[in-house]
């Protein structure tokens, strides 16, 4: 470094770029020109005394510095964004809004009541929901662009670091074996060994259900056979329902469904589903998470 501060905006934008993939695709996020955020960049690059981005044909990534600043970056912005929140608020400016990243079942199930009952007693804050897949979302809290995060940790799968957030666990959710009206074992509670001849139905290798259910599988020393790989629990009991598999799936997502519902004898696994949020939430989402947690 030559001895100037490092500028906490452009030390923000590198978050934003990194993100992004590109300088054009962070300029056009920010309503800037990708003249101007590359100006920024260099400037950032000389205040720190090295490129902090790689550039080529497809867009950018970040240098071994650039990486290293990443996280420095990520809680510079999301404390901009904090101290801009702030100013609004006391200074009466747009009514306040809540960015809740959720995964998909529980932005079906868990959600919609809860957000339902917030709307109405605070009808003047916007709220909007974003499609976030676990383990994503850790950083977008950081930088604030999500205010709440709901996610979950599988049977098999570690939990991501916290990154100085706080990270609740709200409750565990049981996962019910789901067979075909009529399966021959429909009636009783399977062990795992007795359905290793069946064909399974799970989401695709490195997923959180198929790491669960291949985590099941080595711990009694069985091979099970994925026929059909989806991770929407509604495919999934739609294939059950045909009469095509057998499967896992949540307690919550099964409603309806016309499925024999049943508990297999020597594995019952949860998901743990968290909420992950700034140590000191502001207080609209504060009120959310404690809603979420009665």
């Amino acid at each position: 470094m030559d001895g100037h501060r490092v500028d906490a905006h452009r030390l923000a934008l590198l978050a934003e770029v990194v993100r992004a993939g590109s300088i054009a695709a962070a300029a056009g996020r920010l309503s800037f020109t990708a003249s101007a955020v590359s100006q920024q960049i260099a400037a950032l690059e000389r205040e720190l005394g090295g490129r902090v981005l790689d550039r080529h044909p497809r867009g950018v990534t970040p240098t071994p510095l650039g990486a290293a600043m990443l996280g420095h970056a990520e809680a510079v912005a999301g404390e901009l964004r904090a101290a801009e929140a702030t100013a609004r608020a006391l200074l009466g400016g747009a009514p306040g809004q809540v960015t809740i990243g959720t995964f998909s079942t529980a932005g079906t199930t868990l959600l919609p009541p809860v957000l339902a009952a917030f709307r109405r007693d605070h009808p003047e804050v916007g709220l909007r929901l974003l499609d976030v897949e676990p383990p994503q979302g850790y950083d977008l809290v950081v930088t604030r662009e999500v205010d709440l995060l709901v996610t979950h940790r599988y049977p098999g799968s570690a939990l991501p670091p916290a990154r100085g957030l706080a990270r609740v666990l709200l409750r565990r959710e049981r996962f019910r074996l789901v067979l075909p009206v009529g399966h021959r074992l429909a009636g009783g509670r399977p062990s795992l060994g007795e359905l290793a001849g069946e064909e399974w139905i799970s989401g695709s290798p490195g997923t959180h259900n198929r790491i669960c259910l291949e985590h099941l599988a080595d711990e009694r020393g069985l091979a099970l056979r994925v026929a059909y790989e989806t991770g929407d629990y509604q495919a999934v009991l739609a294939l059950v329902e045909a009469g095509l598999g057998v499967a896992f799936a949540p307690e919550g997502v099964l409603g309806r469904a016309r499925v024999a519902v049943l508990d297999c004898a020597d594995a019952s696994p949860d998901r743990e589903v968290h909420l992950v949020h700034p140590v000191r939430p502001a207080p609209l989402v504060a009120d959310l998470v404690g809603r979420l947690r009665r």
